[in-house]
């Protein structure tokens, strides 16, 4: 019996978890960045030139900071990036784990 079939269905549910957990790591990380930016109406609230608002839990509460403050750093995308990578690798684990592939033998 051929393992192709197997080996393909391996494949396509790594590339789909994969993806999920990339689109779940991101999208917080853009969500967020969009909201600051200078050029969002959210931020425009503060009604200064320069300055940022930045999300609270409360709507009604607004913190304003500085610009140059609240930027974007080389770890925003690396730290989403592990994430993902160390979810998948999990998963990966987990799914061993159980052994689903594993023939009986006896």
């Amino acid at each position: 019996m051929s393992r192709w079939p197997l080996l393909l269905c391996v494949a396509i549910w790594t590339v789909l978890l994969t993806l999920t957990v990339a689109v779940a790591s991101f999208a917080p990380v853009i969500a967020f960045v969009t909201t600051i930016s200078p050029s969002s109406s959210f931020s425009k609230s503060c009604k200064v030139d320069g300055i940022v608002r930045i999300p609270l839990d409360y709507p009604k509460e607004v913190m304003c900071f500085p610009a140059n403050m609240v930027r974007r750093s080389k770890l925003d995308f690396l730290l989403p990036t592990l994430f993902a990578a160390l979810v998948v690798a999990a998963s990966a684990c987990v799914v061993r784990s159980l052994g689903l592939w594993e023939s009986d033998r006896d």
